[in-house]
């Protein structure tokens, strides 16, 4: 069952709106559908603390590294070749 959203705005936003509509070839309701349908997809799945506080656990953590010359070279020789041969 569908159910009626009112919202109140500016006319300079409905005329706004009237027109990106219109550029589209959608009426007004099919556009503010289809923009609150995205505006719902984009939301984020987690709080940014929730976030911040994950990256900074991460960044707690040690991983080897190196120049990226060495690397590129390690790969290219392969894993776990045995160099003394």
């Amino acid at each position: 069952m569908s159910k009626r959203l009112q919202v109140l705005m500016a006319e300079s936003e409905l005329a706004e709106i009237r027109r990106l509509a219109k550029q589209r070839k959608l009426t007004v309701a099919e556009w503010v559908r289809e923009a609150i349908q995205a505006a719902r997809h984009r939301r984020s799945s987690k709080d940014a603390a929730r976030k911040l506080a994950s990256i900074r656990e991460a960044a707690k953590l040690g991983f080897p590294t190196s120049d990226i010359r060495t690397m590129l070279a390690e790969i290219e020789r392969g894993y776990g070749v045995d160099e003394t041969r």
